[in-house]
Parts: structure tokens; C-alpha cells; sequence
């Protein structure tokens, strides 16, 4: 069964590039990014791992640890790690899980036989601290991913978590978001002091609450 939305994510024991790592105890209290690559030593996975690296400092902000996969060894790994500081101008500073008996890849429903039956497809998956699958993005092996866009969707699902709002299109933070619409309007302008625009009454907006 694939994994959905909600579900809580198998843990595991795998190599990686950092040494062997328990998925759980390393996630600790954070939450994580764990997202798959076809193989090492392939050019569209080098631009990515390049930017998260350079970007890990956007996560850390967000408690949000990041973790990749390649079905390679941990020693094709290191020899990989070489290419992308020198290619990408950076140092790759978060592990890289080793999974070359395919035992993660498995778990996690990365790998598509439709797309290839020997390679993971570029998946992004979002744990939450309570080990809750809170997002998917499956990508084909010959797109690259918009690690902004998952910056984007952590802001949001944390935002969401802790208010009665949602997060309209193209929301980026410290823009207006949506009030819930289980709170009535009178009600939500009580606990939405900064005020709420009611263009419908099921379209109300607020500004974003926890700034």
C-alpha cells in the first residue's frame, strides 16, 4: 500500500553517508524532508543537492531537518559529495542515505515501475514530529524540484497547524490567508483582532496571524 497523506511513516535502519542512522532518532522532535534520487553521479540530482545544502539554513529555521537517497553505496556517496561541493560551489552538510538494497525505496513506495522499474523517481516527502506523512511530490527523473516550493508548504502546514486559517494560491508568507470556514464570521473577527475581509461568506481573509 502506498503511503497517504496522514499516515505515519515506517521507520528504518539504513547506511548512509553520515554513517548508519535510525530515520526516527535522527528526525528527534523536527520535522523532516526526505526526498530520493535515481542514482549518484547524475546531473539534474548534483543541481539538487547543491541547493538544499544551500539551503538548509531556511530549513533549520522551520525545525525541519533535510535527508536524501540514492540507491549507491555510501562510498559511491562520498566520491559523489566531491562533485556536487566543487560543481555547486558548497558543502553538503546533511546525509545521504545509502540504499542500495532498495529497503527504503520499498518502504516509502519510491520507486514507479510505469516510470522505471530500476530507478527511484524524484519523490519529496514531509514528516511531521509526530511521524505524520504531511505532503508528497512525485517528480519524473528528468525534472528538477522547486526546493522553494517546499520551503513554501512547510511555512504554510506549520502556520496551519497552530490557527483556524488556510494558505490561498501563491501564498507566501506574511500575506493574508484564508479564515477557516467552520468559524462564523462574527466569531472569527473575535479571534482574529488584525481583522478579517469577508469577500463571500464562505471567502473570508485575514492577515497572517502569527506575525
Amino acid at each position: 500500500m502506498a503511503l497517504q497523506l496522514g499516515d505515519t511513516v515506517p521507520n528504518f535502519t539504513q547506511s548512509s553517508s553520515e554513517g548508519d542512522l535510525d530515520f526516527y532518532a535522527w528526525m528527534g522532535d523536527s520535522w523532516a524532508v526526505l526526498f530520493s534520487h535515481p542514482a549518484d553521479y547524475t546531473p539534474v540530482c548534483t543541481t539538487e543537492l547543491g541547493e538544499v545544502s544551500k539551503l538548509k539554513p531556511e530549513f533549520e529555521k522551520r525545525n525541519t531537518k533535510v535527508i536524501a537517497l540514492s540507491v549507491d553505496d555510501a562510498s559511491s556517496h562520498q566520491g559523489w559529495i566531491s562533485d556536487i561541493n566543487e560543481t555547486q560551489n558548497t558543502t553538503v552538510n546533511y546525509p545521504i542515505l545509502a540504499d542500495a538494497d532498495k529497503k527504503v525505496s520499498d518502504l516509502y513506495g519510491m520507486i514507479h515501475p510505469n516510470a522505471n522499474a530500476k530507478v527511484t523517481v524524484r519523490t519529496v516527502f514531509v514528516i511531521d514530529p509526530n511521524k505524520k506523512l504531511r505532503l508528497t511530490i512525485t517528480y519524473p527523473p528528468s525534472t528538477g524540484r522547486n526546493f522553494l516550493e517546499i520551503l513554501r508548504v512547510l511555512d504554510s502546514l506549520q502556520l496551519t497547524d497552530n490557527y483556524s486559517v488556510a494558505t490561498p494560491v501563491n501564498w507566501q508568507s506574511g500575506e493574508d490567508v484564508v479564515v477557516s470556514p467552520a468559524i462564523p464570521t462574527a466569531e472569527a473577527k473575535e479571534k482574529f483582532p488584525k481583522g478579517v475581509t469577508e469577500i463571500k461568506p464562505y471567502l473570508r481573509m485575514t492577515p497572517q496571524p502569527n506575525l
